[in-house]
């Protein structure tokens, strides 16, 4: 993986909108909110026990055989949602935007097909007689919804959606039984109030959802991007030490498989001391960033380029048959670097020396490699500079006594 294009700034506190679309997330805070959604095994399992326990004690007081049949089908609806979210944590870590969005639509219409049946065990159950019942369905409704708000709130789409279809035909149910004659005293106030109730917290629910949202891409963003300014170089954008070493280990680890070598490129730039000093640290800053610009521009999408710091970079160059694909590499990147910038107006000029340390050949520990690389670079800078030298048996004996 290459560094991005440019430096990676800390994202600015922004607005976010109640319903705002997925694609508008930055992608690794997408992965953990429906990795969020997928984790919650448990209260799932726990909300659907309920609710078929519910439905056959409510069906049997009842005599109703729709309640007994609504249990059958969360029974059916909560074994489908566990085995969704056991194929979900298989496929992780799943990489792709549109994979997480078809899981993502998978998750929610799970979670409406509860919300309907909760509603329908509602609707039917506030239909009969007995208050008692009521209570005891109404609470499942307060449940359900402290439920969602708790678990999808990262995903406020599902999460409203879901509370409205669960909520909206209670509240219509026990308006209309507040109405039916032969109640008894304060039958109409006391049903308008709890369809108040209902609908109130249902409220209130929404502007809890949209205030956890807020929180949860702040948080999430500024953790992600926190965590990738401390792998990237600040001024470059390119991978630094950090990163360079996970970058490392899987390539290192992929050619071992694949039985062909990584090369590591270690380059100085000659002759940047020398801007510095005549035309300030702005303009060998903006030289530096050129420098990546032009090392990742010819490297491959596999490759890997990073800066150590100063005018110290890496070039790793993953998956080549032998040495000789390396040297050609390593030509190029003088020739390339060597090139004259354009910073401000003045044409300015640098040239790069490289030293190549090759794996497994020398091992497949990075700093050895680096020291490696290292000593055959000051062999290059010696000779004459804007040169690339391989690390031989004495650079890497005198890399191992230095270590």
């Amino acid at each position: 993986m290459k560094g991005s294009d440019a430096p990676i700034p800390i994202a600015p506190k922004t607005r976010v909108r109640l319903f705002a679309d997925a694609a508008t997330l930055p992608l690794p805070v997408y992965r953990d909110f429906v990795d969020m959604l997928f984790s919650m095994r448990f209260p799932i399992f726990g909300l659907g026990a309920v609710f078929v326990g519910i439905c056959l004690l409510v069906g049997r007081e009842l005599e109703s055989g729709f309640l007994l049949l609504l249990a059958a089908i969360g029974a059916i609806t909560t074994l489908l949602r566990l085995a969704t979210i056991e194929a979900y944590r298989r496929a992780a870590p799943i990489a792709a935007f549109d994979d997480l969005r078809r899981w993502e639509r998978r998750y929610a219409a799970g979670n409406l097909a509860t919300a309907m049946l909760v509603a329908l065990l509602n609707v039917a159950a506030i239909a009969g007689p007995d208050p008692q019942v009521h209570l005891i369905t109404v609470s499942l409704i307060f449940a359900f919804g402290a439920g969602i708000v708790s678990r999808t709130s990262a995903r406020p789409a599902i999460c409203v959606t879901s509370l409205l279809v669960a909520t909206v035909p209670t509240v219509i149910a026990l308006a209309a039984h507040a109405f039916e004659p032969g109640g008894t005293s304060l039958h109409r106030e006391m049903f308008l109030i709890e369809a108040f109730i209902v609908a109130a917290i249902t409220g209130l629910s929404i502007q809890t959802v949209a205030h956890l949202h807020a929180s949860a891409v702040e948080h999430h963003t500024a953790r992600h991007d926190m965590a990738k300014l401390a792998r990237t170089d600040a001024l470059t954008g390119l991978s630094n030490r950090l990163l360079l070493r996970e970058q490392f280990q899987d390539r290192a680890a992929t050619a071992l498989r694949a039985r062909n070598l990584v090369a590591l490129h270690y380059l100085d730039l000659d002759g940047f001391k020398a801007i510095n000093d005549r035309y300030g640290h702005p303009a060998g800053d903006a030289l530096l960033g050129q420098v990546a610009r032009r090392l990742e521009e010819m490297t491959r999408a596999g490759d890997v380029v990073a800066r150590l710091g100063g005018d110290e970079f890496i070039a790793l160059q993953a998956g080549i048959g032998d040495e000789s694909e390396a040297e050609l590499l390593a030509r190029r990147i003088i020739r390339e670097v060597s090139k004259p910038y354009l910073i401000e107006g003045i044409s300015m000029s640098i040239s790069a020396s490289v030293g190549i340390a090759t794996a497994p050949k020398l091992g497949v520990e990075l700093e050895r490699l680096l020291a490696c690389a290292d000593a055959a670079l000051y062999r290059a800078k010696a000779g004459g500079k804007a040169r690339a030298l391989l690390c031989v048996e004495a650079d890497a004996a005198d890399a191992d006594m230095a270590a």
